[in-house]
């Protein structure tokens, strides 16, 4: 008999839900869009409603009596222990929510029997789901880092995660690596997010064009010279052809993440790092600069055992995360 759980990655855009089974992974998901107008009353309904249809839906061979609860990845503040989510971006109308109770009160009239919910930060439900199932199975400490619109992280310590004593360890989109620079992001000047969310990605590689005209007419064709469409899907197929200025944007991204990967491992003595989100799709684009300045900015006695992989789960990652909560 395999024990099996119900993951769900809450975002601002779609709540992503799967029946999870400990030996099989996925065996059934389903996606639907977040109902944001609805304030946090309105989603617990909207999830309570999602995981009885899964429930339901699970295949026979998942006895009932193998439950082992609901995980939940949400966007902001969890407080594992309270069971609250406070100020969840993108989720209009929230403060602190006590969704934990809230989500076990709606289940109790919708499940035979009451279930457990675990609630956790979801870049932490993606590193966790990355390390039961994905590309940090083999690592007993590691850090994970998602690329994204911003850029999130969750810590990994001898096989467990670590959250610190307010929940928030493992942000590495806040770490500064340049405290005089030009951009700010939430109030900080020279963040690692600051510098390399996807929007300051694209706002670099048009400045660069606008300092270059002549070198940047591999970008202006795939975008149509219209530079306010232009993506970090541009500029690494751009970059993959050979067009210099976008090597030049992807070295800097690279190199920025390797400045903050040193510090991680100077601090912690972390060497295994994991890469994931829609930005890592430009693979060693990213990997190859970062490992580089890595090196630079380490001591030759932090070097050995360093790795920087891709992350394995993609976008299910949070759903993996989040059901493993319940396994552990």
């Amino acid at each position: 008999m395999s024990p099996w759980a119900i993951g769900i990655d809450l975002g601002g855009t779609a709540v992503k839900a799967a029946v999870v089974s400990l030996q099989e992974g996925i065996v059934l998901d389903r996606a639907v869009p977040t109902d944001t107008t609805s304030g946090p009353e309105g989603i617990v309904v909207q999830l309570a409603d999602l995981i009885a249809s899964l429930h339901a839906e699970a295949p026979a061979d998942l006895h009932r009596h193998d439950f082992s609860g609901i995980g939940l990845g949400a966007p902001g503040a969890v407080d594992t222990e309270k069971g609250t989510l406070s100020y969840p971006p993108n989720l209009p109308g929230w403060t602190t929510f006590p969704l934990r109770s809230a989500l076990e009160g709606a289940l109790q009239e919708r499940l035979q029997a009451g279930a457990p919910v675990f609630i956790e930060n979801d870049a932490n439900a993606a590193a966790y789901g990355e390390a039961v199932y994905g590309a940090g199975r083999g690592f007993r400490d590691f850090l994970m880092v998602t690329l994204g619109t911003g850029v999130g992280g969750g810590i990994v310590l001898n096989r467990k995660l670590y959250r610190g004593p307010s929940g928030t360890a493992g942000e590495i989109g806040f770490m500064i690596v340049d405290f005089e620079g030009p951009f700010i992001h939430a109030g900080i000047r020279g963040t690692i997010e600051g510098m390399i969310g996807k929007e300051r990605i694209v706002e670099y590689a048009c400045g660069l064009i606008r300092e270059n005209p002549a070198e940047g007419s591999a970008l202006s064709s795939l975008c149509g010279n219209d530079f306010s469409s232009l993506s970090p899907r541009h500029i690494e197929r751009a970059a993959k052809e050979g067009d210099s200025l976008s090597l030049a944007v992807w070295d800097r991204v690279g190199s920025i993440l390797g400045v903050g990967f040193a510090g991680v491992t100077a601090l912690m003595d972390i060497r295994k790092f994991v890469i994931g989100g829609g930005i890592s799709a430009a693979g060693s684009l990213i990997f190859e600069p970062a490992y580089r300045q890595f090196i630079r900015s380490t001591l030759p006695s932090m070097h050995e055992g360093v790795e920087l992989v891709p992350a394995e789960l993609g976008n299910r990652a949070g759903m993996y995360g989040a059901a493993a909560l319940c396994f552990a």
